[in-house]
């Protein structure tokens, strides 16, 4: 197969600038109907197909039908819990579709989310359920599982020949990071949903984790690859080939996809949260002044802009607004407001949006470290 990570010195700074410069015009373009800046079209992609068997088990349990099963079950939770919504599969049957079609299906649909449906291969005492986004692997077992779905272009006509100069090196995958990281961060929000939602089931929690998965890389919105567990584990496979455990592994996915979509439309960050008691801290607009700010409290704020270089905190760009900035994987990350609470930042971000930062979402910090909103909200309210 072809070694998408070997590394590349012929990746320059122009071509990250211009991936930048298509990526921003692009992000730009996409409409809201009506107003309504809610999640309207969702691709899910069930791994493998047709030809491609993918992972097998003991019992040859095949992972093409596994993914198959709970993509589909998973796709009517939402299309009859959400009627609105444009739920889109890769495919419905047993079909083999190629993983740059896959990817292309959600960027022409302009769809809001991708959710790409795997099972897993290892050592027979492997065990759990992790969720990928794109980046870079951090272990040899991750790069493995990448190598490993990324494989099944071999059995496209062409061989793979289409992607024998595609660059998946260490510095293309960090240029796409760039490209899409405002995605990428509403993509580690639902992964980390997916994960506590599948804890609650009992599956061992093996984490979000990043890889360069091509599928992935290809995709122009917020994208997760969801591994469901290890066929090579006899207990794992008896647990992933049971319709009874497809069912609730898809209904853990559906429980996830509304916190995230509470999440994302209304700045709910869980449905098990109250926050009714919370308070706006006061009545100016951005909340506390920075010599007001107590390091020993968790603060919230409001995220507006994610860039690879450092832009002026007077740029035009902000209006005018008391911006800060704290650099975070290499970019440079802009924020405004400060809050004891979440529901008042909350108001805010949707303000933001109202105001062209259609992006806007809530972060949290303690001790000047920025944390999950999960933690910070328990730690609020102690």
């Amino acid at each position: 197969m072809y070694n998408f990570y070997k590394m590349k010195t012929n990746f320059n700074n122009f071509s990250i600038t211009l991936l930048l410069l298509i990526s921003v015009i692009f992000f730009n373009s996409r409409s809201f109907a009506n107003g309504y800046r809610g999640i309207k079209t969702i691709v899910i992609d069930a791994g493998h197909g047709g030809k491609d068997p993918g992972c097998h088990g003991h019992k040859n349990t095949r992972e093409k039908d596994v993914t198959l099963a709970i993509s589909l079950k998973l796709g009517r939770y939402i299309e009859d819990k959400f009627p609105l919504i444009n739920v889109i599969y890769t495919r419905k049957t047993d079909v083999f579709v190629e993983l740059n079609e896959r990817a292309q299906i959600a960027n022409r649909n302009n769809a809001d989310l991708f959710i790409c449906i795997h099972a897993n291969a290892g050592g027979e005492s492997a065990y759990g359920a992790e969720t990928y986004v794109l980046g870079l692997h951090r272990t040899d077992a991750q790069r493995k599982i990448a190598e490993r779905e990324n494989s099944a272009i071999q059995l496209e006509d062409d061989g793979g020949e289409k992607y024998k100069d595609f660059d998946m090196s260490v510095d293309a995958i960090i240029g796409r990071q760039l490209q899409l990281s405002v995605f990428l961060d509403h993509s580690i929000v639902f992964a980390s949903k997916i994960q506590s939602s599948m804890k609650k089931i009992g599956r061992k929690d093996r984490g979000v984790k990043q890889a360069g998965f091509l599928v992935l890389y290809k995709t122009t919105m917020p994208s997760v690859l969801i591994e469901t567990g290890f066929l090579s584990n006899h207990k794992e496979e008896l647990f992933l080939r049971d319709t009874a455990n497809q069912s609730l592994m898809a209904n853990s996915f559906f429980k996830a996809f509304k916190q995230y979509k509470n999440y994302y439309e209304n700045g709910v960050v869980s449905s098990e949260v109250d926050e009714s008691n919370e308070k706006v801290v006061n009545s100016t607009d951005y909340g506390l002044n920075t010599d007001e700010l107590n390091d020993d409290k968790v603060i919230f704020k409001v995220q507006i802009e994610t860039n690879s270089i450092e832009i002026s905190l007077k740029d035009t760009k902000f209006k005018g607004m008391p911006v800060w900035m704290y650099k975070n994987n290499s970019l440079f990350k802009y924020t405004i407001g400060a809050y004891y609470t979440f529901k008042s930042a909350n108001e805010l971000k949707k303000k933001m949006r109202t105001e062209g930062f259609e992006h806007a979402f809530v972060v949290a910090f303690h001790k000047k470290e920025r944390i999950s909103l999960e933690k910070a909200i328990k730690l609020a309210e102690k």
